[in-house]
């Protein structure tokens, strides 16, 4: 069978580069990350290259074998001079001076997003969306774009691309927070819509599938911090920012700071969790973080701890799209099988509206098993 990798040319970054556009396959990832060095867009949902090290030829006759490559060809055609952004009506030294206008522009909204305290990873996507939308229109004037221009953006970039609802909402907020603070225009902000709201529901394990995970690793820091995400329904950034002073095991307590929102909390932890950190803390002898990387003192990295859990799953055998995520949606839905309360889970989850919460009614295997089909008494 093969696989079908759809090659599409844009912007990303400010520079040009070769997006891959195909359904997960680790075999695939795993070449284009080897022999091409690839790089994975968050904010895209893609794999990409950067143009200048893209050669369609060798990456056709290297995945021949798996995968059916579709790409415009007009794209490749002149291919050496379209790594540069194309430059029609400017000069060379017009286009830079454009594109240093944009990173002024797009330095001066970081600065804004960062003295209102929002978070890194919050102001990395405000700050991506952001200009590659002014990188779209960077032969305009921007004080004469208005919300058509906004509409055509988001038509042509993120509807017709299939990109992602989150994407979308992410751009429109970043939209509004920049041409509201930073760059005064004839949008009007208050009239940029958001789009309708997807309702997904959290993707949850069994107690089967979480226990075999919990159990694959063979490493004890490894097999720890997933434990702990499950134990403690921990988001990925929650665990990494742990510190060693954040386990209070005289009150069984972890205390999670600085979480999402800038908000701390407490959730309860187990005898049985806290004697599994006391054996690694003996073994592992954390200086600062409770889980560190490689250098005594640094935090342990997000890659690293997603590459734990990739190892997990293929030792388990489990072949759905597990991700860290899964754990947390797992813990607050098993609590809520075992009859504790919505306003305790809320707590425990840190979230801010009890409807966020409320999701988990709707995968709980409890609830649902109780409804009889009309076709057993048939």
């Amino acid at each position: 069978m093969l696989y079908e990798i759809k090659i599409i040319v844009d912007t990303h970054k400010v520079r040009y580069v070769v997006f891959l556009e195909f359904a997960r396959n680790d075999i695939i990832i795993s070449k284009i990350r080897e022999k091409f060095k690839a790089f994975w867009s968050a904010s895209r949902k893609m794999w990409y290259i950067p143009k200048e090290n893209f050669k369609l030829r060798e990456f056709s006759e290297n995945l021949t074998d798996i995968a059916k490559i579709t790409y415009n060809y007009n794209d490749f055609k002149n291919s050496e001079k379209t790594n540069r952004f194309p430059n029609k009506n400017h000069s060379k030294d017009c286009e830079e001076l454009s594109q240093n206008s944009i990173n002024k522009r797009i330095e001066e909204f970081r600065k804004w997003l960062e003295s209102k305290r929002y978070s890194n990873n919050t102001i990395n996507r405000y700050i991506d969306s952001v200009k590659q939308f002014l990188l779209y229109y960077k032969d305009k004037d921007f004080k004469l774009l208005t919300n058509d221009d906004v509409l055509h953006y988001i038509h042509e970039r993120i509807v017709k691309k299939g990109l992602s609802f989150s994407y979308q909402n992410q751009l429109v907020n970043g939209l509004k927070l920049y041409f509201g603070q930073v760059e005064k225009t004839a949008i009007q902000i208050k009239k940029l819509e958001r789009p309708r709201r997807q309702h997904k529901l959290p993707n949850v394990l069994s107690k089967e599938e979480i226990k075999a995970i919990l159990e694959a690793p063979t490493n004890l820091k490894h097999r720890a911090m997933l434990s702990l995400i499950y134990a403690c329904g921990l988001r990925r950034s929650e665990l990494l920012n742990l510190k060693i002073s954040d386990v209070d095991s005289k009150r069984n307590m972890l205390i999670i700071r600085n979480s999402k929102g800038y908000k701390d909390r407490q959730v309860p932890i187990s005898t049985k969790v806290i004697e599994m950190l006391r054996d690694y803390y003996r073994t592992y002898r954390p200086k600062n973080y409770l889980f560190e990387g490689k250098e005594i003192g640094d935090r342990y990295s997000e890659r690293s701890l997603e590459q734990v859990l990739k190892k997990a799953l293929k030792k388990s055998k489990i072949t759905k799209p597990v991700t860290l995520h899964w754990l947390r949606h797992s813990y607050a839905t098993h609590l809520l099988e075992s009859g504790t309360d919505l306003r305790y889970i809320q707590e425990l989850l840190g979230h801010k509206s009890s409807k966020t919460t409320e999701l988990y009614t709707h995968v709980s295997q409890k609830s649902l098993q109780k409804i009889k089909s009309p076709f057993d008494d048939l």
